[in-house]
């Protein structure tokens, strides 16, 4: 009997009523969104460059060879997506506070 309550005693719940504190640290602050923002237009904007019409069975478009379509558009979503890692991984740096000044060595020698 003795054993059996002690069992009980011991597979009781913890306390209800106690809250259970959990800390949400989201690796990623403001600044970061931006920046990522700013390399998800910087992509979008390349393959808006190299957008354009396509030669047909009937004609030859020359415009496919051009520069803005080849080498602009190409090198700005490259860029994008080189920059997006830095956005990533960007922490912005804690603010150390002041260090306190001895206030022997503030005094002026006369």
């Amino acid at each position: 009997m003795a054993k059996e309550q002690k069992k009980k005693n011991q597979a009781a719940p913890a306390k209800a009523s106690e809250p259970k504190k959990t800390l949400s640290i989201f690796p990623l602050d403001k600044i970061n969104f931006i920046m990522i923002a700013c390399c998800l237009v910087l992509i979008a904007l390349g393959f808006i460059l190299m957008m354009g019409s396509a030669n047909t069975g009937d004609t030859f478009n020359n415009d496919i060879f051009s520069t803005r379509r080849t080498v602009i558009g190409p090198l700005v979503a490259l860029l994008g997506f080189v920059l997006m890692v830095p956005a990533i991984m960007y922490k912005k740096k804690e603010a150390k506070p002041a260090p306190e000044q001895d206030e022997e060595a503030t005094v002026v020698k006369e």
